[in-house]
């Protein structure tokens, strides 16, 4: 095996490891609220994710394109693929530390950070362009229209069963929960799967072994194994802050809190393409459903905490990436 072709090989397995690492780091979007109100068992919940998470990233390549190709520039050969390298090293760094505290940060702006990171450490171009219209314009809305739909998706669910008996709704919506965490891991699949996607097309096109950004069969196949092992694998850290720290759900504002996230990550992966944040996109959802009740029922000082690790992923997960990229680059002596 020469040494490109075990670069390449190499950072296809950096970017599965990373998409193993996304899919326990972001298994509470999927399970959290389910979990949280008693509507599914947390292996259920998680065996339910994974296999949803499987099926949604077969279900489209349009962000994977936008990851692969709109966002850096990266030389060719050997020096390109130092700079993919280094991208996903700092992306997996910043999972694991957020992690690791218990903070639902997003894993789709780690590794765009990272690749951003990564690309200014090795002097490539960044489109800036891209940037902005495809991860800062999504990840400053996403949230806003998630808070948005959380609250009057509860509010309608409240005022149509208004004259329900309470026990009898909760019930309800507790077997509805199914189908909205199903939902949910729908949603996932289909963004987050697809970023790595990109991400390894991107290596594939910079080693010369494809001219083009469309996704392999292999690729989407490998990418989704590796998510849903990982969404199985569970990041029970998260899970907890998600599910029960911020605010405290019952089974119809868990419903509406899924219902209206995984609009949204639909919306945007199959109109847009935008690879948007599903952990920002729930989290916001829990807000607004949780905000029905009163605004003191949210936990607002766990909230503030989460609203600092969203700000710090990029610029974080772009410095680890940066110093990795430089530390190989030393280590290579090129």
């Amino acid at each position: 095996m020469d040494a490109d072709l075990a670069a390449l090989v190499a950072v296809v397995a950096i970017a599965l490891a990373f998409d193993f690492t996304n899919g326990f780091h972001d298994a509470a979007n999927a399970i959290a609220t389910s979990v949280s109100t008693r509507a599914l068992t947390p292996r259920a919940a998680l065996a339910l994710a994974a296999t949803m998470n499987l099926v949604g990233a077969a279900l489209g390549t349009g962000v994977a394109k936008t990851v692969g190709s709109g966002i850096i520039a990266t030389p060719s050969g050997s020096h390109g693929l130092t700079v993919v390298f280094a991208a996903l090293i700092g992306a997996i760094c910043w999972n694991l530390l957020t992690w690791r505290l218990g903070l639902p940060t997003s894993s789709s702006h780690a590794l765009i950070g990272g690749l951003v990171g990564a690309a200014l450490a090795a002097t490539s171009g960044v489109f800036w362009n891209g940037v902005l219209d495809k991860v800062v314009l999504p990840m400053l809305l996403s949230p806003v229209i998630g808070v948005v739909l959380g609250y009057l998706v509860h509010t309608a669910i409240l005022w149509i069963f208004r004259h329900a008996k309470p026990s009898r709704t909760t019930r309800g919506f507790r077997i509805a929960q199914s189908v909205s965490a199903a939902a949910m891991g729908l949603g996932h699949g289909l963004q987050d799967a697809q970023k790595t996607m990109g991400v390894i097309v991107l290596a594939l096109v910079t080693a010369g072994h494809q001219d083009n950004f469309d996704v392999p069969w292999w690729v989407i196949g490998a990418v989704a194994a590796a998510l849903s092992l990982g969404t199985y694998a569970g990041g029970w850290r998260i899970i907890r802050t998600l599910g029960r720290r911020i605010v405290h759900l019952d089974p119809p504002r868990g419903f509406a809190a899924e219902s209206a996230a995984a609009s949204v990550l639909y919306a945007t992966a199959f109109v847009w393409h935008a690879p948007i944040s599903t952990t920002h996109t729930i989290t916001s959802a829990v807000l607004g459903a949780g905000a029905t009740r009163r605004l003191s029922a949210v936990r607002w000082g766990v909230a503030r905490n989460i609203g600092v690790a969203w700000v710090l992923t990029m610029p974080g997960a772009a410095l680890a990436a940066a110093g990795s990229y430089l530390l190989i680059h030393w280590a290579l002596g090129t």
